[in-house]
């Protein structure tokens, strides 16, 4: 009864915390670390320990896949030399300059003060990842932290092991290689094998609730067998779960791919936010053992203070001398300041955790090392953690306009509807009335206006999107009303009116999903570079800067025809001709090219500068 009563009040304190954090702006990670260690001294409370084989087997694999399955493939190819700088190098720098530290101060063994610099090397991935998206730091400075502390804890861990055995035993420089190799070679082939045999298993599975079932226990397929062999387990975790997550549309249904997302959220959520209570519950066990050995608290916070300033400036101190290795993830202008940024986000937690309990019982100072790592666990997740919003501001870093990333979704799904577009005109649809025709192509229409009217929309005017949502909404309040009554007729299958039920739930939940409210502006919305096509009437085409408009008041044809309500407004480069977007009732704008062939338009709104070629369907 008392671990039901835990558990449940775990996730009780979680949930609330959370929505707690999000009122104040603040990270959740954060402010449960805070909770738990007040929480944890409070009277009557029991001591918390945590035994290392809850966190290493039973919440160190489900919290690696959760973010590896998420993970981007092909960002991780982009960033792949940087990361491993990060996740190999910087670990090894610091494991070796908090060993040396530690062997100096507390005169321990040098192969377990080694061992403890790989327990507090690494940051985590779930508070450094959860900071980061939270004040909205750039996606590569995100995509970096991600692919680093998803590898950095096989490092870590290796050093951790080399260490412990070296207490026994001379440890040789080819030892610690061969180890290495082993560790890493042997977790990244083990992951391939398992999602390899994952992949074929779930191919085979039809019931999208049996094959999200599967996906529970995916963590542990790769996890055991690489721990079994001494090989890396984290790295086999990630290993799998970023190339699942990759080729998920090759063997999962839509179904199945929806019920896993859904699951796999809430499993993420409950366990990354559990962690980092029981991290600050800990605290106060932690520090009764230390003191009953006699250990002064000046001696603590001496240790932990020097130890917490060593994690962070040799941090700094890699980003900022590799600095001319960064060109392939950062802008040379911006090179330092976001060297700035990343390196003040190295945030320690659940995996340093596991770690310093791993350190053997009979350890010389075993308890005060395990203080210490709670220590640099909690002062940098306060620290820096809290600190990280200003150093962003204060740096000039920030994440990308959310228009830009508006505008890149709706170029995605213009060719993508495109596309569909093409298959529907090659397929045979002879003896198909002409109303189901014509559905299937409104249906992309609605996706295509849905992405572009993010973007800029004349003020006062309801877009076609938001008026079908509203009108769709009311008329499934009325639909769920009348289902409600007619089942409790009791004339009708519970089951039948179940899934009438739910898939009225189904699109609710996608009319909420889709609905976003006007993106503010914020400065001037271009073209992100990356993102530019490149063709002949973008390369000939005036940037739009010096085109003068015909009828700077509005569309042409609409203020022709005594009309103000249009959605939004387009320019043609080539006459200057301006006219309403394809959301606009009467779309003056495709009309004009369509009359007159001149291929290029820019958006007329405000702060808008981006560029559109109809011929290729490409922005510029």
């Amino acid at each position: 009864m008392e671990a039901a009563l835990f558990v449940v009040g775990i996730v009780a304190v979680v949930v609330a915390v959370s929505g707690v954090s999000g009122r104040l702006g603040t990270s959740a990670p954060l402010l449960l670390t805070l909770v738990g260690i007040v929480i944890g001294y409070l009277p009557g409370f029991p001591v918390i320990e945590i035994d290392r084989e809850i966190v290493l087997l039973g919440l160190l694999p489900p919290l690696l896949y959760a973010a590896a399955i998420r993970t981007s493939l092909i960002d991780l190819r982009a960033n792949l030399k940087s990361i491993a700088m990060l996740s190999v190098a910087l670990v090894v720098v610091t494991a070796a300059a908090v060993g040396v530290l530690l062997w100096q101060l507390l005169g321990i063994p040098l192969p377990l003060a080694l061992a403890f610099g790989g327990v507090v090397a690494p940051p985590d991935a779930v508070a450094a990842t959860a900071v980061a998206k939270g004040i909205g730091l750039p996606r590569r400075i995100v995509t970096l932290l991600e692919g680093e502390s998803l590898f950095n804890d096989a490092t870590a861990l290796v050093i951790v092991k080399l260490g412990l055995v070296g207490l026994g035993a001379a440890v040789t420089a080819g030892d610690v290689g061969v180890q290495f190799l082993w560790s890493a070679g042997g977790g990244i082939a083990i992951g391939l094998v398992a999602m390899w045999v994952i992949r074929r298993v779930r191919g085979m599975i039809q019931s999208s609730v049996s094959d999200v079932a599967v996906s529970f226990i995916c963590p542990w397929i790769a996890y055991l067998p690489a721990e079994a062999v001494h090989a890396s387990g984290v790295l086999a975790v990630v290993t799998a779960g970023v190339l699942l997550g990759h080729k998920a549309h090759s063997f999962q249904s839509a179904r199945s791919r929806l019920a896993e997302r859904i699951n796999w959220t809430t499993i993420q959520f409950i366990l990354e936010n559990g962690v980092f209570l029981l991290i600050g519950l800990q605290a106060h066990g932690i520090v009764e053992r230390v003191q009953d050995e006699g250990i002064g608290l000046a001696v603590v916070v001496g240790v932990g203070a020097a130890l917490l300033a060593t994690v962070i400036a040799v941090r700094l101190a890699f980003m900022y001398l590799t600095i001319p290795l960064w060109r392939g993830s950062f802008p040379w202008s911006e090179a330092a300041r976001a060297a700035t940024v990343t390196g003040w986000a190295g945030m320690r937690g659940v995996v340093t955790l596991a770690a310093a309990l791993s350190i053997p019982e009979d350890a010389p100072a075993r308890d005060l090392l395990v203080l210490l790592a709670l220590v640099v666990v909690a002062g940098t997740l306060l620290l820096q953690g809290y600190s990280l919003p200003w150093v962003a501001r204060r740096m000039d870093i920030r994440g990308e306009d959310p228009r830009e990333e508006a505008l890149q979704r709706a170029t995605v799904i213009e060719r993508a509807v495109a596309a569909g577009d093409h298959a529907l005109d090659a397929l045979e649809v002879a003896g198909v009335p002409t109303e189901v025709v014509g559905a299937l192509r409104s249906v992309g229409e609605r996706r295509r206006h849905a992405a572009w009217e993010r973007l800029g929309t004349t003020a006062d005017v309801e877009s076609p999107t938001d008026a079908y949502r509203r009108l769709r909404m009311a008329m499934l309040e009325a639909e769920r009303g009348k289902l409600l009554k007619i089942r409790d007729t009791g004339n009708v299958s519970s089951e039948v009116l179940d899934e009438a039920l739910g898939d009225a739930d189904l699109e609710e939940s996608m009319l909420t999903t889709l609905h976003q409210r006007q993106i503010a502006a914020r400065g001037v919305l271009r073209t992100p570079e990356r993102n530019r096509g490149d063709c002949e009437h973008l390369r000939d085409a005036d940037d739009g800067r010096s085109v003068v408009p015909l009828t700077p008041e509005g569309c042409a044809e609409c203020l022709a025809d005594g009309k103000t309500n249009w959605v939004a407004l387009r320019i043609c480069l080539d006459c200057g001709h301006v006219g309403c977007c394809d959301s606009s009732p009467d779309r003056h704008a495709t009309g004009h090219y369509e009359q007159t062939g001149h291929p290029v338009m820019r958006s007329f709104e405000p702060g808008e500068e981006w560029r559109w070629c109809y011929v290729d369907a490409l922005p510029g």
